[in-house]
């Protein structure tokens, strides 16, 4: 072996010598490897990294995950360099990854538009033709802040950084970024990218900071994927449930109270079947319900542990010269309900549920329609049990969980998450709570995912995540086992030696924010909702102006059957009320003419359907009645 030759092993087992400062690109062309980028002992480098000591070289794809992060930068980069050449005074931040692409914070004197993403497309893919590969230096902290002098971004973010950190800085045309995750170096094949949006975002996501503008692009490997991952940006746009919730009248947001929802009637009725649905269910299974008080002296969350935890969320007033905060949870209250009397094991579990309204604050950028908000309905309950009692009731917890996403439809994994960093109590209860958990999952055959470190302050859960009707995933149920709380509140129950014993108390959610969950469901049903839910199910229109007398007293029946019920007896062509009823996505709409007022008969248009079904109005009222009662997901 020549003395500045080295090994390198390859992730099958082969073996190659090369000489000492060969690069990986080297490396790749001689053995016709399939790389975007490489790594070195396991630290990922683009292919201008240099091979200097025996190593474990590995190559990446454009189809890898790792190859693929590393396009995404580099397209990044082009964009860059496009916003560069068009407005020549722009500050461009580093560039970022998302789930699906990239995205770049900028300083610009003027509002861009996405009526120029067209003409900024076509700068990338001219830029991508005539230029060569992009340019590389390692170098150290120190001196990146000469080379950024004059972009305050990239220099405030390196100034973050221990001056002899060695950062690697890419080039494309005049722009500069650095990183410390490696680059794509050849841009001229990457095609299947797509601008999306611009937006504003503070810097660094800090609201005392100045409103950048960010732009966020998609990238993928293939055409296939660009073109499907789009489809389902234009099927999520069709069911935005902020855009359906007002076209449906479903809900609405005001200046005079961000991120808090106003429910209008329709909504509101949805409200109330979700409700009364798991009311229903919970009254089955033994739960009393309680309601607790919206807010309560600040001592009760200190010694809740939930002041130390959430105060920068919550909202505080005064009583009487004495501090008062609104609830951001409802635990700490169902404790002192549990608190108020003497409790025997014989009493154990005591099941205690509420549609309790909480608030947290959240910052103004953050917030989401009803997805994410300042104040929602929490479906909050709190078992007290014994020792003994915890893995039954955990099991009847995740039953109910089981029963009531079938009634919608949903797909769903478990995910067990385990001892936070700021977690509060003994690490040896933690690793108890913990192991009942698993034992419980374990034994109801649950296949689970372990999340660690992201467990309750107060103890380990079991989270539930949903797939909607766009398979996309959300964290909604959730069952928690909490050791610390009966202990903050010295809570106890009297035991069979009549000794004084502490109880376990068990958080669980169903829907979690009945706000969120609702949101959830209007994009998962499209505004579409099942007949039990829907707030209207039968719409009535009249032909003619002769009809609309009949159509009153059909309003009347329906409504003494309990089915919810709208009418439409306008003097306009039923062509055109047939379209604005359509929109309104109501199950069942019924023309009502000369035949349905002489033959007790119904022409019933049944919702996505062209086709009228002729349907005894008996028959008509114990469809709906049953599909009503049974819940039925697809009618």
């Amino acid at each position: 072996m020549s003395n500045n030759e080295v090994e390198i092993v390859f992730p099958n087992g082969s073996k190659k010598m090369v000489v000492a400062g060969t690069t990986l690109y080297e490396v790749a062309k001689e053995i016709d490897a399939d790389a975007v980028i490489g790594s070195i002992d396991g630290t990922l480098s683009d292919l201008l990294s240099q091979i200097d000591k025996p190593s474990h070289v590995a190559f990446y794809g454009k189809d890898s995950q790792e190859g693929l992060a590393a396009i995404r930068r580099s397209i990044g980069l082009v964009f860059s360099q496009a916003i560069k050449e068009r407005y020549k005074k722009v500050s461009i931040s580093e560039i970022q990854l998302d789930e699906n692409g990239f995205f770049v914070d900028m300083r610009l004197d003027q509002s861009l538009s996405i009526l120029e993403f067209k003409e900024i497309e076509q700068g990338m893919k001219k830029i991508q033709k005539n230029s060569g590969l992009i340019k590389k230096q390692e170098v150290i902290v120190r001196e990146a802040k000469e080379i950024f002098a004059d972009n305050d971004l990239q220099l405030e973010l390196l100034n973050a950084l221990p001056a002899d950190d060695q950062v690697s800085i890419y080039q494309l045309g005049d722009v500069f970024t650095f990183s410390k995750e490696p680059f794509a170096l050849d841009v001229h094949h990457i095609k299947d990218f797509k601008l999306l949006k611009v937006s504003g975002a503070y810097w660094q996501g800090n609201s005392d900071n100045e409103m950048l503008q960010r732009v966020n692009g998609a990238v993928f490997s293939s055409k296939e994927d660009l073109a499907e991952y789009l489809h389902f940006l234009d099927e999520s746009e069709k069911r935005s449930h902020q855009k359906l919730g007002k076209e449906l009248k479903l809900f609405m947001f005001s200046e005079e109270a961000p991120g808090m929802p106003f429910y209008l009637s329709n909504g509101q009725t949805v409200r109330n079947e979700l409700e009364k649905f798991l009311r229903e269910l919970q009254t089955r299974y033994d739960y009393d319900e309680v309601k607790t008080p919206l807010i309560m002296n600040e001592r009760l969350w200190r010694r809740s542990g939930h002041w130390d935890h959430y105060k920068d969320n919550m909202y505080f007033t005064k009583v009487d010269d004495q501090d008062y905060a609104l609830k951001p949870m409802n635990c700490p209250g169902h404790c002192m309900i549990y608190k108020d009397a003497v409790r025997s094991y014989r009493d154990l579990p005591i099941r205690m549920a509420e549609f309790g309204q909480v608030h947290r604050h959240e910052f103004s950028g953050a917030l989401n329609g009803l997805l994410r908000v300042r104040t929602f309905c929490q479906d909050d309950a709190h078992i007290f049990v014994s020792p003994d009692q915890i893995k039954s009731e955990i099991s009847l917890a995740l039953k109910i969980i089981d029963e009531v996403y079938k009634v919608f439809g949903f797909e769903y994994s478990v995910e067990l998450s385990t001892r936070p960093d700021d977690f509060m109590g003994e690490i040896a209860m933690w690793d108890k709570a913990e192991d009942s958990l698993k034992e419980v999952l374990d034994s109801l055959g649950y296949k689970y995912a372990i999340n660690e470190g992201d467990g309750a302050f107060y103890g380990p859960k079991i989270d539930i995540h949903i797939k909607d009707a766009l398979n996309r995933s959300h964290q909604c149920a959730t069952v928690q086992l909490d050791f610390q709380m009966p202990e903050k509140f010295d809570l106890s129950f009297i035991d069979q030696n009549n000794e004084k014993q502490r109880p376990v108390m068990i958080h669980r959610a169903v829907f979690g924010s009945l706000d969120r969950f609702f949101g959830i469901l209007i994009e998962h049903y499209a505004g579409a909702f099942p007949v039990w839910l829907a707030p209207k199910q039968v719409e009535l229109l009249s032909v003619a102006e002769k009809h609309g007398d009949y159509v009153d007293s059909l309003y009347h029946e329906f409504q003494e059957k309990g089915i919810r019920v709208s009418k439409d007896v306008r003097n306009e062509k039923l062509g055109k009320k047939i379209r604005e009823a359509e929109l309104r996505k109501a199950p069942y709409i019924l023309v009502i003419g000369d035949h349905e007022m002489d033959g007790n008969e119904f022409s019933v248009r049944k919702r996505g359907s062209q086709q009228i079904q002729k349907m005894s109005k008996e028959a008509f009222f114990d469809l709906v009645g049953k599909q009503i009662a049974e819940k039925v997901h697809n009618f």
